[in-house]
């Protein structure tokens, strides 16, 4: 079965190959080495910036966190939804997914917060939160879809010949065999979700892209800005990208 985590997915540094290490440790290092420099030698604005985006950062980790866990949710009842031999649950989980991923998250956003808020007056956290993890549990209930279907369907037949229920079978025996398979791609879309978070600014989030702009539209100081809100979330990017690496790298070991 070819690699589900092939396409589109971030650089992740794995210890057998050598040339993604040192690009991640290039980028990552030269991300925190530029942060510095422009900090010690040009503190005025960069000091002044990163002192004014700190509360944006925890929102866009509070948003990120909360969404990534209803996103993985929905994904897991989804995907099981789409390898069910109930017609309607079938029905049900391939209408929201494909529903879902042909309209682009922006457009969710403003229908969730401004179209809705007609009837349902909702929070801008929560309505970030709400789009964020209906968009991703879309794109996560294909990943848990496949990641099951890869695993042998003897499998199923041996664990069922023991005695196991469905759900027993499920849950203890291919999820568990399923998880080396669909953690790259989840890692993957958990990414994209964090950089997405971005667009959550729009319903007055004050996320770091929220605050930048802010700060630049008091001091005029637009390069400098965004220079700062780019370099982080590359730092961060990072950071969760080598996170994944890890929990691979722990996966491989165990099934070894």
């Amino acid at each position: 079965m070819p690699d589900m985590a092939a396409a589109d997915r971030p650089v992740e540094p794995r210890g057998r190959d050598r040339g993604l290490v040192t690009a991640w440790r290039i980028s990552f290092l030269g991300a925190l080495a530029a942060l510095a420099f422009l900090m010690i030698f040009k503190p005025d604005p960069y000091l002044d910036i990163i002192k004014f985006i700190p509360d944006g950062i925890l929102v866009t980790f509070k948003v990120t966190a909360l969404s990534i866990c209803f996103a993985l949710l929905l994904g897991l009842i989804a995907g099981l939804g789409r390898i069910s031999k109930n017609r309607l649950l079938n029905s049900v989980a391939s209408v929201y997914v494909e529903v879902v991923r042909g309209i682009p998250l922006l457009v969710q956003l403003f229908y969730i917060y401004y179209a809705l808020g007609r009837f349902v007056k909702l929070p801008d956290m929560a309505a970030a939160v709400i789009a964020m993890s209906i968009c991703y549990g879309a794109y996560m209930g294909e990943v848990f879809r496949a990641g099951i279907e890869s695993i042998d369907r003897g499998q199923t037949e041996a664990a069922m010949s023991l005695g196991f229920t469905r759900v027993q079978t499920m849950f203890h025996v291919i999820l568990p065999q399923a998880m080396r398979t669909i953690l790259p791609p989840l890692g993957n879309e958990s990414i994209a979700l964090l950089k997405d978070t971005s667009l959550v600014s729009i319903l007055a989030v004050a996320d770091i892209l929220r605050r930048g702009r802010e700060f630049a539209s008091e001091t005029f100081a637009y390069f400098e800005t965004y220079t700062v809100i780019a370099l982080v979330y590359l730092l961060i990017t990072l950071t969760l990208s080598r996170l994944v690496g890890i929990m691979e790298k722990k996966l491989r070991y165990y099934d070894s």
